[in-house]
Parts: C-alpha cells; sequence; structure tokens
C-alpha cells in the first residue's frame, strides 16, 4: 500500500535526524493499522451471496429467502468506499511535532520573523502531514492537531481517509507487531492510548461473532444495513452525540450474540427490538470487563462518573471504556424514537408477509418494500423553529481547521448549553454540513469568508409550559460557548467566527431540501402538512374538540326541549286554570241568577208594589245629585250606610235626616278647626291645597289624577264646551264652565345659604353674592351661570366651577 510505504519512510527520516545508523533506521520500522468497518471487511467488494443464502437457509424458512434477496440488493448498493479509520503505529523517537510538522524553524528564518506565530507558520517539508499534503493523489487535506486525538483527514484518490498517530514507548516496531497485546499500552500516553484502542476493538469484535463463516457474513450485512439507516435518518456522527461505526459494531454483535441463528432479515428485526426496549443507562457490553494491570482506567459502573453517563456502550478490548460518551440525554431521545419507527416498518413487513399475498412481488424482487425503513429524515420539516451556525474563516487552510474544530464542540452547545438551560421539548442538531453560506447579510463578511464557510442546523421545539413569556433568549448560551469552549482554539485568527441565525419552517434556505426531497422545498412542506394531519396527538385533539362541540349542541338542544316541554306544561296549567276560573265563574253567575230569581218571586208575593217604589227613590235620587252643585263628600261608612238603605227600600226622610246631621257635625268640627291654631304643616298643605294640588296623608291609598283635570286645564274645556255649544246653536254660555282663575303661588327657600365663589380649579374664592343666585322659576339660561344642584342648593353657579352634590340634599 502506498500510504504504508510513505509511513514507513517519515519513521527512517526521524531516526537519521535524530543520528541513528542505517542498521537502526531500517530497525526502526512503522506500521499502518486500520480500524473500524474497513477492518471487519464492511466495505470489500464482499461475500458470495449465493453461499450466504445457503448458509442462512439452515433453520429458517421461505421468509429467509425472499428476504435475504432484498436485503441484498441494498447490500450491493452499499459496497462503495465511504471512509477509512488507519492508525500510524511509530516507535519513541517520533512525536506529535514531527507527526504534524509544527514548531519547526526554517535554516534561514529570524527570531522576529511574524510567519512563525501566525496561522500559516512554516511546516517541517519531512514531516508526515507535509508528506501527504504534497502528494499528487491528495486532496481536501485538513490537521486536526489541537483535538484530544490527533487527526489528520484527506481524500486519498478520492477516498476519505482519517489518519490518526501513535506513538509507542519501544524503539522499534517491528514487521510482527501485535496490536492485540495488552502489554503494547505500557506507557503510552491518553491520546495514543485511544488510538490503539481502535483496531484492537475493531479485532476483538470479529472474533466474538465470528463463530461460523455464515455468521460472520449475517454479522457484516446486518452493520452495513445499519449504517446506511443511522446515515439516512442523520444518526450516524459520534462526536456528534449519535452512534459511530464503532457503536454499531458492537450493538450488532449483541444482537447476534442474543440471536445466533437468526437470518440478516431476522437480525435486522431483532436488533430494532433489542434497542428500542434496552433499559438505559444499563451498560451494554459483549464481554466483561478486565484490568491488565498496566495503570489505565477501566470503566467501572460504580464510579461516580459512569453513574452520570447516559447510554454507555462498554469498547471489549482493554482498557474497556465508554465509547458512547458523547450521547446526552437530548439524542438518547431521538435514537430512541429511530429505533421504535424502525422496528414498525421491519414488524410491519414481517407480518404482512406472514399473511401470504400482502407484498407486490415486483416490490420485493426491486427491494422497493425496505424504501420506507431508508427513507430520509423529516428533520427539516419536524420542527417549527431552527438555529443555523455559520462557521467562517479568513482563508481556507484556517476555515477547514476552525470548523473541525468547532464540529467536535457543538454537541456541547446543544445539549450541555442549549437543552439544559431553555424550555425546550425537544432539540436535535444535524450531523450534516452545508458547504454554503446562510448567514444574515447584513453581517459584515468578507467574499473569503463567505466562500470558505460551512454552516450546521439545530432544530428545537419550545415546551409552552415551561416558557414564561414570548421570546426565548439564546444569547447568553452562544455568549458562554464562545467565551469557554471556542476560546480554546489555538491559534484563534482574526475573520474566524460562528454566526448564529434562527429561522422558521417555512423560512428555511432551499439548499435544505435538495437531495432529500424529489420535489424540493414545495413537496418537504406538502409532506410537512401530511405529517401534521396524521399526528395521533393532532388528531386526538381535533376528536376531543368536535366531540365537545357536539356535546355542547346536545346540550343546547336539550336544553330547548325542556324549555319547551316547560313552556308547554304552563300553558296547559295556564289553560285548566283558565277553564275552572270559567266554570266557576259560570257557577256563580246561575247561583246568583237562581238566587235573583228566588228573590224575585218571594218579592212579587210580599210587596207587589216595590219596583214602583225603588225606581221612584231613584229617580230622586239622581234629580237631587244633578241639582247639587257643590260636591259632597262622604266617608266610606255614609257611602255603605246610604247604599244598604237604598238597597233595602228605605225612605229618604230617614236618610236625610242622618245627612243633615253629618252636615252639622262636619260644619261644628270646621268651625272648632278654624279657632285653633294651625300647624307649619297644616299651613303648607292648606296653600298647596288652595294652589289646586290633592293632599294624600300617608294612611291613604288614592290614586290622583285619574279623574281630575288639571286647573290650566279648565280654560281649554270651556272653550271646547263654547265651541260645541256654537255649532248646536246655543248663544249662552254656562257660568260652571267657565275657566277659574287660581292665585299664584311662589315658593321661596327658608334657608340661607352661604355665599362662596368656586375658580376653574373648584377653590373657593369668597366675592360676595355675584356668583350664586337661587331661583324659584326657571329662567332659561344665564350668561355666564349655569343651572344646577350645588353645595348651597338649586340655583344659578358661574360656569366652569366645579360643583360637588352632596348626598343628603333635599329639596324645601
Amino acid at each position: 500500500m502506498k500510504m504504508a510505504g510513505l509511513c514507513r519512510e517519515w519513521v527512517k527520516s526521524v531516526a537519521r535526524k535524530r543520528g541513528w545508523g542505517e542498521e537502526g533506521v531500517e530497525r526502526a520500522g512503522g506500521e499502518l493499522f486500520t480500524s473500524g468497518s474497513y477492518r471487519l471487511g464492511v466495505h470489500e467488494p464482499g461475500a458470495d451471496i449465493g453461499e450466504l443464502d445457503k448458509g442462512c437457509m439452515v433453520g429458517h424458512r421461505p421468509l429467509v429467502r425472499t428476504q435475504l434477496f432484498v436485503l441484498n440488493s441494498f447490500v450491493r448498493s452499499y459496497r462503495s468506499i465511504h471512509g477509512i479509520d488507519t492508525i500510524v503505529v511509530a516507535p519513541n523517537i517520533c512525536t506529535r511535532d514531527d507527526f504534524f510538522g509544527s514548531n519547526y524553524i526554517p535554516p534561514n528564518a529570524t527570531i522576529d520573523d511574524p510567519s512563525s506565530s501566525s496561522s500559516s507558520a512554516p511546516r517541517d517539508p519531512s514531516s508526515l502531514a507535509e508528506r501527504i499534503r504534497h502528494h499528487p493523489d491528495v486532496t481536501n487535506f485538513v490537521p486536526v492537531e489541537n483535538a484530544a486525538v490527533p487527526i489528520l483527514t484527506f481524500d486519498w484518490e478520492g477516498i476519505n481517509i482519517d489518519l490518526l498517530f501513535a506513538r509507542l514507548n519501544a524503539t522499534t516496531v517491528p514487521p510482527n507487531f501485535d496490536i492485540d497485546d495488552d502489554a503494547v499500552l505500557s506507557g503510552v500516553d491518553s491520546a495514543t492510548e485511544k488510538s490503539l484502542n481502535g483496531p484492537r476493538v475493531t479485532n476483538l469484535i470479529a472474533a466474538l461473532v465470528s463463530g461460523t463463516k455464515e455468521r460472520y457474513q449475517t454479522f457484516l450485512t446486518v452493520v452495513r444495513l445499519v449504517r446506511k439507516w443511522a446515515k439516512s435518518r442523520g444518526l450516524y456522527s459520534n462526536k456528534m452525540g449519535y452512534w459511530g461505526g464503532v457503536n454499531i459494531n458492537i450493538a450488532v454483535a449483541l444482537t447476534l450474540q442474543l440471536y445466533p441463528n437468526a437470518c440478516p432479515a431476522s437480525l435486522l428485526r431483532k436488533f430494532f427490538l433489542v434497542f428500542k426496549s434496552w433499559r438505559w443507562p444499563n451498560p451494554v457490553m459483549l464481554t466483561k470487563p478486565h484490568d491488565a494491570e498496566l495503570g489505565l482506567p477501566v470503566w467501572n459502573a460504580l464510579q461516580a462518573t459512569s453513574m452520570r453517563q447516559v447510554a454507555p456502550m462498554i469498547t471489549p478490548a482493554y482498557p474497556a471504556m465508554n465509547s458512547t460518551l458523547s450521547v446526552s440525554r437530548q439524542t438518547l431521545q431521538i435514537l430512541h424514537e429511530e429505533f421504535c419507527r424502525g422496528h414498525n416498518v421491519v414488524d410491519k413487513l414481517y407480518k404482512d408477509f406472514l399473511k401470504g399475498d400482502v407484498l407486490d412481488k415486483d416490490d420485493v424482487e426491486n427491494g422497493d418494500i425496505w424504501k420506507e425503513l431508508f427513507q430520509p429524515s423529516d428533520f427539516f420539516i419536524g420542527y417549527p423553529h431552527y438555529l443555523s451556525l455559520c462557521i467562517v474563516g479568513p482563508s481556507q487552510a484556517d476555515a477547514q481547521a476552525w470548523a473541525g474544530f468547532v464540529e467536535s464542540r457543538l454537541r456541547k452547545l446543544v445539549s450541555d448549553m442549549l437543552g439544559r438551560s431553555l424550555p425546550l421539548s425537544k432539540i436535535q442538531l444535524w450531523p450534516k454540513k452545508f458547504d454554503a453560506c446562510v448567514a444574515d447579510r447584513t453581517a459584515l463578511l468578507t467574499h473569503v469568508q463567505r466562500a470558505n464557510s460551512i454552516t450546521y442546523f439545530i432544530g428545537f421545539r419550545v415546551d409552552t409550559l415551561r416558557m414564561r413569556g414570548n421570546q426565548l433568549d439564546i444569547e447568553r448560551q452562544l455568549s458562554n460557548f464562545r467565551n469557554y469552549e471556542l476560546s480554546k482554539f489555538y491559534p484563534l485568527v482574526p475573520g474566524m467566527d460562528v454566526l448564529p441565525r434562527t429561522f422558521a419552517v417555512k423560512e428555511l434556505p432551499k439548499i435544505c431540501f435538495e437531495g432529500m426531497y424529489e420535489g424540493g422545498k414545495i413537496e418537504a412542506m406538502k409532506r410537512r402538512r401530511m405529517l401534521i394531519e396524521a399526528d395521533p396527538k393532532r388528531q386526538e385533539a381535533k376528536a376531543k374538540k368536535k366531540l365537545a362541540k357536539l356535546k355542547k349542541k346536545m346540550e343546547a338542544i336539550q336544553q330547548r326541549k325542556a324549555q319547551s316541554a316547560l313552556k308547554a306544561k304552563d300553558e296547559t296549567e295556564e289553560a285548566k286554570m283558565k277553564k275552572e276560573l270559567d266554570e266557576s265563574l259560570l257557577e256563580s253567575r246561575k247561583r246568583k241568577r237562581d238566587d235573583n230569581d228566588d228573590a224575585e218571586g218571594e218579592g212579587e208575593d210580599a210587596n207587589p208594589g216595590g219596583d214602583e217604589e225603588e225606581a221612584a227613590l231613584l229617580e230622586n235620587a239622581l234629580d237631587k245629585i244633578q241639582d247639587d252643585t257643590a260636591v259632597v263628600h262622604k266617608t266610606r261608612e255614609e257611602a255603605e250606610i246610604d247604599r244598604q238603605k237604598l238597597l233595602a227600600g228605605l225612605e229618604w226622610d230617614e236618610d236625610e235626616d242622618v245627612g243633615v246631621k253629618a252636615d252639622e257635625e262636619t260644619e261644628a268640627l270646621k268651625m272648632d278647626e278654624s279657632e285653633r291654631e294651625l300647624t307649619l304643616q297644616e299651613r303648607e298643605a292648606e296653600i298647596l291645597r288652595k294652589s289646586g294640588l290633592v293632599i294624600v296623608s300617608d294612611d291613604e291609598a288614592t290614586v290622583v289624577g285619574a279623574d281630575r283635570i288639571l286647573p290650566w286645564r279648565q280654560g281649554y274645556r270651556a272653550s271646547v264646551s263654547a265651541v260645541k255649544k256654537e255649532e248646536d246653536g246655543d248663544q249662552t254660555i254656562d257660568p260652571k264652565r267657565q275657566p277659574v282663575m287660581k292665585p299664584r303661588v311662589a315658593i321661596k327657600f327658608k334657608t340661607q345659604f352661604d355665599i362662596i365663589e368656586l375658580d376653574a380649579n373648584g377653590r373657593v374664592i369668597d366675592k360676595g353674592d355675584d356668583d350664586f343666585m337661587p331661583s324659584a322659576k326657571w329662567i332659561g339660561r344665564k350668561g355666564g351661570f349655569e343651572f344646577k344642584l350645588g353645595e348651597r342648593g338649586l340655583g344659578y353657579y358661574r360656569t366652569g366651577k366645579k360643583v360637588v352634590v352632596p348626598s343628603n340634599v333635599s329639596y324645601a
């Protein structure tokens, strides 16, 4: 391999620089190892499908062959090499500076050379980084020197390679170097330990699942499918808080340990079932951790740091460590939702196949029935709000180094700062970057910065129950992210920045939907509307709303029916009562008529001339009433006595005697009253009575005015009577109909008022009697005055005065 030879040449050059002889230079060695999926064989052009099919048919039925054929169509399409994790193992004479070429001082450089401290500081041309950079087959070279595990990322002949550096505590690296031996970790630093752990874990996983050839091929097939599923759903990135390649390998290996005889299709279904129902934070372990007593920390569930881990997945090789340390509660929520979705899709296909001819044969042969499982994520239509982070740099090299550092810190922003301190029900970081700048146009960016920029998107949903106010402020979290995380980058060159911007779901740029939806943003919005309508919670809410509306309508109908029934009942009772009343009236009239008939019969026998005498008596009474000009007022007792006498047929002589006696008593009483002195109240009542008013005492209940013509209407009545007599030819005028002129009565106040004046602000000014004038009658508006009820009674007050009407004002 060309890269392996290039690494050995670099180790030899470092040995010569240290002054080693040629024999020592040849023995220095240097090896290149691979890890991850490439070392397992996932990327190989691969396995014999016929052999795989034959092996998986053992113990499984026709379902296995059909589903396996469908899965193999996806396996063939996924056998392209996407990235290779490699580790160069060098002796202790090679350092990190030799690997990256840093801290290099050119022979002709001076101490004051400014280029030595800038981002474009010269690199050692003999370093491995510079050798790879200037190789003709290498493109997109990005060194990440300040990371916890230093790495070189580049494309070699179009294949992405991540190159790590491991420095052993030995002077040589022989060709037969056994990387699986625990002794190789003796005396190494933390970065070397993590680098060597990659191929060691991969070799041990392969050993644990390679019981038979068929079982190992089943393992590889399911690993390919799970990797494809994770990448299409936005779950494949360990540094962003999701699962990486080693996590998927461990998860599939555990499922294979639980179901060792399962075929690829069944194992895929069991994979989603196991991790859908896994009880986190129980760790996922293939073997029990062991301690080789080399002084390296081994994962222990009883440690305080281990208890705070959300979803631990322990590596099988020494030293055992948590490979999912970056997984947070927010990302675990998303992973669990995707596991549930994947299980529902695969389990539905499994049940449809068992039913018989439910699946379309063409879709089965083409593999279209699995498209739903590998359908792109609905990230860009699943959230109402989005936050974009545009990472910019002053040059291409600086932007690449700066972007790599920021990418390794984004999970802390999302999980530790935004997810914990803000009222959010869900937050998700999309692990794929966009080579575009979506920063606001008002941002002061140069053309180079916009050209050398990448963008990440974060979707979030606000928890309305915990939300206070109408605005969500994230400025403090972004400021802390810059001050405490991004400030650790060295060298921090002016022009390196992270520009945030918020979007609503309908405001997202079109680049977010390209490649994910066939119709672009328009089809994405249609699918969003379809998902919203198909949401069970939304359907339940609509059903509840509809049910409440129907209940309200039914209550109104029942209320109207009750009112109608009550009204009908009232009408029935009213009609019944009216009928009873009519019957009682008829019965009373009939009984009265019968009594009258009986009385007439008896009267005819006793007093035959009674009718003539009664009629003559009635005529005399009417004549006397018409002859009397003065109105005689009788009490109720006197009127009742007259009525009884009239009905009894008595003579008027006795009645007249009684009336004369009553008149004499009345005149005597009036004489006594005239002789005594009247009180103030009686004098006032007499004045009002002479003015034509009717005085009603509190002991009487009299309707006043119904049968009386008011004094000022007497003239009108006399004129109307005169007109009628003229029309009839009678020229005489009845003196009784002439209007009676009543004397005018003036009402004067008996209370003397204090004289005050109020200005525009309501303050009292003493200016004599010019500001108030009591009025006995209304004479219209007076200039400069206003007629109203004030503190001094009813009268004219100057306009613009603040007059307070007391609550105890009364009229005299």
